[in-house]
């Protein structure tokens, strides 16, 4: 190509090109389905070796040694980001706190357990102005001791030592969070206009904080809980408590942990306002190269840790800001409060006479003294009446407020850490929490033939076996590694009885399967999937195919008592793409849906196109739907699916009002078959028809069995962590 015909400008690169998010084809074709959260972690986006295991790794940690090592980090203030009093610890501790606080119950997803913070949007939150430092000044702990130890971990390890150096007992620590290298994009973060946009952009009722859209948690984007200075900026406590409980309960707190949490998290660091927030530069995503990746540069910083500028709040909670303490208690109950604008112009309150030896020591200078300061949702704490009642309790009994807050900090940062086989390292506590969903350990020592050969004569239908099966382990989230087929939870409440698990058809098939395990000495988990098992061998069988699907004995079978009922109600699906059914009619597009739950089970698109298409064939549909199932030999594990869905001897027809489709026969007009958009979408979506168009080749039909077995065992295991080296 001759150099004189590049456009004008000088360069041929794409400036950006598909780098930027701007130019995905969703911008220009809103409808697509944007199937990239499917593979937004592959192996592609991995800078470690192939074989590289962190499981393996995180077992070859100093655990003690790391520990030490942030401990001495704490008092080793650096010139560039001084600390507050010679301290990082109420650094530290923001960093812990934030990078687990955004969890939310409702979908999993969030929270501290990949390491996301380091990424955005989280990493330009407003919310999370000088964290950027914060993970900075932790840089030399993670390079001296590498792979072993994940920035997930030390994340949230760092604001556990620093409890521990300023005095709380801490409950203990687990080491074994795995690192993403990009951001979430599966999350929904909210579609507010802007960043900080007015709570009502996300609520139905400002008025009621429960209106708030699922599965949404924080009452502004950028923020992590809630708005410091009141709702949409105007403080009113009494109308923050509301927000602050909402925000708590979305994820898993109840009013005791909430108040422990907000007490103990504000006992100890401070706020900083060091300038108006119109002043600070933008951050890390906007800011200019030359900041090394730091964000919110402040042209009022003077390198001392009194100017720095973070929230616009300004001020510590407790006169020994570095200690754990009751101070933030005594202070709270013993002054009268009033609204008062910040040096910074926020609002915050502050104390009405207080004496001067209640006063906070300068971060940077102590011969100088400040009023202590609370937010709004601190004084929240004294005005709704619950919230005061217990932090009464607190103030009374501080051994009390210790032992609830170090058990609360624990909950916060390792919700979605799964069940403790994800749990590594000496600091991990005995106890067993409810909250970890504990699964007793299952037994291997049964004749695994003998109870498949008994299921094979036990009556039960193929399509009710894999049904089953395919319900007790489709409530898994790989967001939070909660769910799935050990334990056997379907057979307790609230899973019995939810509308999508057919509960007369599940009383049936659990009615028969639950003395086969009991006569084998096997779990009932166990046999559930074994069940489904069987049943995609003889579908498999009767489409003319031998191919055995793998089973990993060893699941055990949950109690009630081992069950929080209320923390499951949660996982309730409303709707499954697999089995093509809904709840109720959603704005939401079926796809849409099939997709989430895809990402949750952690499938590929490969992997999801494969089980749609095999369990339409199966006759697995909630119900007995005929919709999808396009094929005359129902009940064979065949390719009929993807044959029809390629076919253009059909046209897709909607069914007015209905939701539904019809394929009819070109030339005759006869309806063959009827669909959803579930469905449709593997014919009608690029990405997914490519899929489809695999293994509706002539050549693929063992590739398919193949495939579908794959990815069904998968699905059937997705909990199985002890499987896991």
């Amino acid at each position: 190509m001759d150099g004189n015909n590049v456009m004008k400008g000088g360069c041929p690169v794409m400036h950006g090109g598909n780098t930027e998010i701007g130019n995905h084809p969703t911008k220009w074709w809103p409808k697509t389905l944007n199937v990239d959260i499917l593979h937004q972690h592959d192996a592609r986006a991995n800078p470690m070796d192939p074989d590289y295991n962190h499981r393996d790794a995180v077992k070859t940690l100093d655990f003690q040694g790391v520990w030490d090592e942030v401990d001495k980090l704490l008092t080793d203030s650096q010139v560039w980001w001084p600390a507050d009093w010679g301290h990082y610890g109420g650094l530290f501790i923001r960093l812990s706190w934030h990078a687990a606080g955004s969890y939310r119950l409702g979908d999993g997803r969030g929270g501290a357990g990949t390491g996301n913070i380091r990424f955005e949007p989280l990493n330009s939150w407003p919310d999370n102005a000088s964290l950027d430092k914060a993970r900075r000044i932790l840089w030399p702990v993670k390079k001296k001791y590498g792979n072993a130890l994940s920035w997930a971990d030390l994340l949230v390890l760092a604001g556990t030592v620093a409890y521990s150096n300023m005095g709380l007992k801490t409950y203990g620590f687990a080491f074994g969070r795995k690192d993403i290298w990009g951001p979430e994009i599966d999350i929904n973060w909210g579609n507010d206009s802007e960043i900080l946009a007015p709570t009502n952009e996300r609520v139905t009722d400002v008025e009621d904080a429960t209106s708030m859209y699922n599965p949404l948690a924080a009452s502004h984007m950028g923020l992590i809980y809630v708005n410091p200075e009141g709702v949409n900026g105007n403080p009113d406590p009494a109308e923050t408590a509301k927000y602050v409980r909402m925000t708590f309960a979305r994820m898993a707190m109840d009013d005791v942990e909430t108040a422990a949490l907000t007490v103990g998290g504000h006992t100890v660091g401070k706020c900083h306002g060091g300038l108006a927030p119109d002043e600070v530069g933008p951050a890390p995503a906007g800011a200019d190269i030359v900041n090394a990746g730091f964000g919110w540069s402040d042209p009022g910083f003077n390198g001392k840790a009194n100017t720095a500028h973070t929230s616009g709040l300004e001020g510590a909670w407790t006169t020994n800001p570095t200690k754990w303490d009751n101070g933030y208690l005594n202070l709270l109950f013993k002054y009268e409060w009033e609204a008062v604008k910040s040096r910074a112009g926020a609002w915050q309150w502050e104390p009405i006479d207080i004496a001067e030896e209640d006063k906070v020591p300068d971060a940077t200078d102590p011969s100088i003294k400040h009023n202590p300061l609370m937010t709004d949702a601190d004084m929240a704490m004294k005005v709704d009446p619950i919230y005061r009642e217990i932090c009464e309790k607190f103030h009374k009994d501080p051994d009390y407020l210790s032992e609830t807050f170090a058990k609360a900090w624990f909950k916060l940062t390792h919700r979605d850490m799964g069940p403790k086989a994800n749990y590594y390292g000496p600091f991990v506590p005995q106890e067993d929490l409810i909250w970890q969903d504990p699964v007793p350990a299952g037994s291997t020592d049964y004749d695994v033939d003998a109870v498949k050969a008994k299921i094979a004569d036990s009556g039960l239908s193929a399509a009710e076996m894999i049904a089953t099966a395919w319900d007790s382990a489709r409530t898994y989230r790989g967001s939070d590694m909660r769910g799935g087929a050990n334990g056997a939870r379907i057979r307790l409440a609230p899973q019995k009885d939810w509308a999508g698990n057919e509960p007369e058809r599940l009383a049936k098939v659990l009615g028969i399967l639950e003395p086969i395990a009991a006569d084998a000495g096997a779990s009932v988990a166990d046999v559930i999937v074994l069940a489904g098992n069987v049943g995609v061998e003889q579908a498999i069988k009767a489409a003319g195919q031998s191919v055995p699907v793998p089973f990993a004995p060893g699941r055990g079978d949950a109690t009630d008592a081992q069950t929080d009922a209320d923390s499951f109600s949660v996982l309730e699906p409303v709707a499954d793409g697999f089995r093509n059914w809904e709840k109720q009619n959603f704005d939401t597009p079926a796809e849409e849906l099939l997709l989430d739950r895809a990402q949750l089970l952690g499938l590929t698109g490969a992997e999801m196109t494969a089980l749609v298409g095999g369990l339409r064939m199966l006759g697995v549909n909630y119900g007995g739907s005929k919709h999808g199932v396009f094929t005359q030999r129902e009940g064979q594990l065949t390719t009929d699916f993807f044959q029809t869905i390629t076919d253009m001897d059909y046209k897709w027809v909607p069914v007015e009002d209905d939701g539904t489709y019809q394929l009819q026969d070109r030339t005759t007009g006869e309806v063959k078959y009827t669909a959803t958009r579930a469905d449709l979408v593997f014919g009608s979506n690029s990405i997914l028809r490519a899929f489809a168009e695999v293994y509706a080749q002539d050549d693929n039909e063992a590739k398919f069995v193949r495939d579908f077995v794959a990815a069904w065992t998968k699905v059937m295991n997705a909990d199985r962590f002890d499987l896991v080296a």
